[in-house]
């Protein structure tokens, strides 16, 4: 285990360079004026200093370069199917989550070769440092508003049953490694947030080097896609302009607090998010929305009309059980009419439980930031993400709550 990568120190300098290299010897192929771009010198993207038209071939990653959690199962077998038997009879819902698991196995295999890894020079470009669910410390969820809590708790909790997995013995690698905290939590870190994810032939997950570099923003520029050979290739979706970065959709672009749970950045574009009532639900599923459907518009404080009709739902169920089951009858039949009338009719009690809502938020948001400041970032590096996302959150709810006022 000879030149181990550095994973102690997460301010350590990321060789990425090195592994621009690596990846062009290896056959990597950008299209002339794509190259790899930072303005902190921990932050990386790529970006394009020429223009790209759309239907263009940006990056060309070859297949031996690709790996996936399929192949992962062919090359540790018996050994990897224990532990995920092991994974599974912790907790059932991890199921989905075992091609994320086995990519985390990889890995940690490719880490304990250190030099002697193919993938080396791509291990030792990647981040040590992380803001997201899995990285943050009991201390950091309790400056979070209660969804936000949730889904980084949610990620941090799957970590940890993948630790213990692996812990079992079942698969063949250094037990020094799999004890050292510090090194697992990379790993699930670098797969977590590195990963693409396709249904056909297979369900899987792939991690295509230098394909990773490529940012999220809510107007993705380009996609992502694989051949039947395994290659990967990376196309413009849109005509790219000169200094432009390249860049990729990771997840709904309506709702930004599952990729700070996920990835722990906050995207400069959101035009909307979650209007928290984690609350309410029991009436969230029951009128069968979805979170990225009950949402606050950030620029303006609107509020969705989902959102108003969770709300009337606990308002009737509280005051009223027959008539809350006529209100659900008439959202699962798209009946707006009726809607309509039950809103008008229960207006001033729905905008009161809304209103309520809103202060809360407002007034926990600005305790749980107050808390937040008071630590010290030296040891509590990942603060200022955390104050940002709840910014974020009390300008929106104050839009909202002078909108409500003038109701």
């Amino acid at each position: 285990m000879m030149g181990m990568i550095d994973v102690t120190d997460e301010n350590v300098q990321r060789d990425v360079y090195s592994m621009e290299q690596w990846a062009t010897d290896y056959g990597v192929q950008k299209v002339d004026g794509v190259e790899l771009y930072t303005g902190d010198g921990v932050d990386y993207q790529l970006i394009t200093q020429a223009p790209i038209g759309g239907g263009t071939t940006v990056l060309f990653v070859p297949s031996n370069l690709v790996f996936g959690s399929d192949a992962v199962v062919a090359e540790y077998g018996g050994s990897l199917e224990a532990a995920e038997y092991a994974l599974i009879e912790m907790e059932q819902g991890l199921a989905q989550r075992l091609p994320l698991f086995r990519l985390m196995v990889k890995i940690l295999g490719e880490y304990e070769k250190g030099q002697e890894s193919d993938f080396f020079p791509w291990l030792n470009a990647m981040p040590r440092f992380f803001s997201n669910g899995v990285a943050m410390t009991d201390a950091c969820f309790e400056c979070l508003p209660p969804y936000a809590k949730m889904l980084s708790m949610n990620e941090r909790n799957a970590y940890s049953r993948f630790v213990n997995a692996l812990r079992k013995g079942y698969v063949p690698i250094d037990p020094n490694i799999l004890n050292n905290d510090r090194i697992v939590k990379w790993a699930y870190n670098v797969a977590l947030t590195r990963f693409h994810e396709i249904w056909e032939p297979s369900r899987q997950k792939l991690i295509a080097p230098m394909a990773d570099m490529l940012n999220h923003s809510t107007e993705p520029n380009c996609d992502i896609s694989f051949g039947g050979d395994g290659s990967c290739v990376v196309t413009a979706i849109t005509d790219i302009q000169p200094g432009s970065p390249l860049t990729i959709s990771l997840g709904s672009p309506t709702n930004p607090t599952p990729l700070f749970a996920k990835y722990g950045f906050l995207y400069d574009d959101c035009k909307t998010i979650f209007c928290k009532a984690v609350h309410l639900e029991d009436q969230i599923q029951a009128l069968g929305y979805n979170y990225n459907e009950l949402l606050i518009q950030t620029e303006s404080g609107d509020i969705a009309p989902a959102v108003w009709d969770i709300f009337l739902m606990k308002v009737l169920q509280e005051n009223d059980p027959a008539q809350a089951d006529q209100f659900y009858m008439a959202v699962k039949m798209n009946d707006e009419a009726n809607k309509k009338q039950y809103h008008d009719n229960y207006f001033q009690f729905t905008l009161g439980a809304m209103k309520e809502h809103i202060y809360s938020i407002l007034g926990e948001v600005d305790q749980l930031t107050m808390q937040a400041q008071s630590y010290d970032l030296q040891t509590h590096p990942r603060v200022p993400v955390i104050v940002a996302h709840n910014n974020l959150v009390r300008s929106t709810f104050t839009m909202t709550a002078n909108l409500l006022e003038q109701m």
